[in-house]
């Protein structure tokens, strides 16, 4: 129940009223388009099933790590801005352990993917 607690805080913690939650959404969403350039290159689309599925596991690996390095900036600000509240600072230490939980998949996508492919010899 704690956890349930800790996690509406944590959602609640930024976004206070629901028009600066969708601008920063929409703002977020802009600048993630506009820093993939492979998303809106007008290059021929791949003919394999193999370089379309690479294509999107690059699209995602970069988009997640992206996040990643967005919840760490978030965790540091929450971490400055706790000013010693112990119920905030475990907000953060949350969400800290978030990006790294995103970052330690990211990392075993990748790997179970090399390993597949050197198993089978792709």
């Amino acid at each position: 129940m704690e956890q349930l607690d800790l996690l509406k805080t944590l959602l609640a913690f930024n976004f206070k009223n629901k028009k600066v939650m969708n601008k920063k959404i929409f703002i977020l969403i802009l600048l993630l388009f506009f820093t993939l350039p492979s998303l809106i290159s007008a290059e021929g689309a791949p003919t394999t099933i193999a370089s379309i599925v690479e294509t999107v596991k690059n699209q995602l690996t970069a988009l997640s790590a992206g996040l990643a390095t967005i919840a760490f900036i978030v965790a540091g600000i929450m971490f400055l801005s706790a000013t010693g509240n112990p119920q905030r600072m475990q907000i953060a230490k949350a969400s800290l352990i978030a990006g790294v939980i995103g970052i330690v998949i990211i990392v075993l996508a990748n790997g179970a993917e090399a390993f597949v492919k050197t198993f089978f010899g792709l």
